[in-house]
């Protein structure tokens, strides 16, 4: 690897953590920071850093020693001359970049590579003012750092090749997943992210459940790690909230990244999340206090017989095997006896249009989720007219063997529905843009966000067909923009293929 000295510019958190993978790799790396006294305040906080990983054999104390070696502090900018690649990690100001880069241009060689670890301004902004723009790129780590393995490679307009060559060895030398991506606002990671966060919002703002049983939904039924809504409280609001509007303005508005006006207004309050001991839940020492108990579950005398009706076969089998296992009666009519519980299984719908659909009474329909694992949450949604008694049985014959169970109001497709089905179809439109290879997106998605699978392949996952189901009912049921489905998923649909597969041109 070319790359055997390089200069880290800002020694803050972000800029710490890229020079101690760096060093660890045995890459000597030059400190520098504009602020007095900033390096050697944040060499010596990684030098805490080590000595906790070494004190818990996490290191060796030859890594130890050797880390600390290849780490340099220097007073001046002009000492960093020699080095193969400069790395800036400074504030996320397009003008300060600017300058910044133009003095590193007359600084360091011609061959030596700069890169900006930049989160939101466009590479190829940041690299205009320079006289050689094809030496520039992006290299956008996640914090913490070390603990974060994926690095975004940006190419700018102008970014050469070899440069890009360099930096993905790089990032592996390291230890790192290097994922190539073009210059678009939120590049992967950030662009892919939008889907989790701003539906969760959408969903709250429509008064579907509340912020515990989203969050509780998305967690143990769908299997990503942090409820959207916790995951806001952690990275906090004055982080978050800009980003979902800078992306959606550099987009020019594009309906698939619309922010909700609640985030705007928590931060006009304050109420930013963890670090203030406030946001959509409430902190006191980091811990939520006020996070909603599980729904109890009510207490039913007699159960009426169920008769199921579902979108597809299997999920029908599914439901009338559980009910059976219960102790339940099935009603196996052709249409539902005057006194059973309607049990739908749709996607994409509230209850009231899946009622309707099926021409059955909608006072005893309710509508249960078989996107997510059966096994792990239930969530079943009533319709606005229906009887209490038939909520209440649904919600104890599917509590009945100790699984969780949320009850939510109408929702133009469920919770998880709503939710995983944006995830995907915007990874899709993603690899429809050609802003990164299908198997980059997933791999950065994953790394960067902790989701379980991939974005695509969690498509394939689900099924593509259940996927564009869901979309295709709530763009029509809404017209709303933000839920049209992508071409790509809509192709591979169409044609049985894998959300993985690649076109040759």
């Amino acid at each position: 690897m070319a790359i055997q000295i390089m200069a880290l510019i800002g020694t803050g958190v972000m800029g710490m953590g890229i020079a101690q993978i760096a060093a660890q790799a045995g890459i000597d790396v030059r400190l520098f920071d504009a602020r007095a006294d900033a390096a050697e305040q944040g060499l010596a906080k990684l030098k805490l850093t080590l000595e906790k990983l070494q004190a818990k054999g996490k290191i060796s104390q030859q890594q130890f020693t050797d880390t600390l070696a290849h780490l340099h502090i220097v007073e001046n900018i002009e000492a960093i001359a020699g080095v193969d690649l400069v790395v800036e990690a400074i504030i996320e100001n397009l003008e300060i970049k600017q300058n910044l880069f133009k003095q590193l241009e007359s600084i360091v060689s011609d061959s030596t590579i700069l890169a900006t670890n930049t989160s939101s301004l466009s590479v190829t902004a940041i690299a205009s003012v320079l006289e050689h723009q094809g030496r520039m790129a992006g290299l956008h780590f996640f914090n913490p750092v070390p603990l974060m393995k994926v690095v975004e490679v940006i190419a700018g307009f102008a970014t050469k090749e070899d440069v890009i060559t360099e930096l993905l060895a790089f990032a592996s030398h390291i230890g790192h997943c290097g994922v190539r991506t073009k210059d678009t606002p939120g590049f992967i990671v950030n662009h892919a992210g939008r889907a989790y966060g701003t539906e969760a919002l959408k969903i709250l703002g429509e008064g579907v459940t509340t912020v515990s049983e989203i969050d509780r939904i998305l967690r143990e039924g769908a299997g990503f790690r942090m409820g959207p809504l916790e995951l806001f409280d952690l990275t906090g609001l004055d982080v978050s909230h800009p980003v979902m509007e800078s992306i959606f303005n550099q987009f020019y508005q594009e309906d698939r990244y619309r922010p909700h006006p609640l985030t705007r207004q928590m931060l006009a309050g304050k109420k930013v999340g963890r670090k203030v001991g406030e946001g959509f839940y409430k902190y006191v020492d980091g811990a939520k206090t006020n996070e909603a108990p599980r729904q109890t579950v009510p207490q039913v005398a007699a159960y009426s017989s169920v008769w199921i009706k579902a979108d597809r076969e299997q999920d029908a089998v599914i439901l009338r095997q559980f009910i059976q296992m219960q102790g339940l009666v099935c009603d196996n009519a052709e249409q539902p006896a005057s006194e059973s519980l309607i049990l739908l299984a749709t996607y994409g719908e509230d209850t009231t249009t899946a009622a309707l659909r099926f021409g059955v009474d909608a006072t005893r329909a309710v509508n249960i989720d078989l996107l997510t694992d059966f096994d792990k949450h239930r969530t079943l949604m009533p319709s606005i007219v229906t009887q209490q008694s038939y909520i209440d049985q649904a919600h104890a014959i599917f509590a009945r063997d100790g699984h969780g169970v949320s009850i939510i109001a109408e929702s133009v497709g469920f919770i998880a529905q709503r939710v995983l089905a944006m995830v995907v179809n915007l990874a899709c439109d993603i690899a429809q843009q050609k802003i990164a290879t299908v198997t980059d997106i997933d791999k950065a998605v994953k790394l960067g966000l902790g989701y379980p699978y991939g974005p695509i392949s969690w498509g394939d996952v689900l099924g593509s067909e259940r996927i564009l189901l869901i979309l295709e009912r709530m763009y029509s049921n809404t017209g709303d923009q933000r839920y049209r489905p992508s071409p790509w998923l809509k192709r591979r649909s169409a044609l049985n293929l894998s959300l993985l597969h690649s076109s040759t041109i």
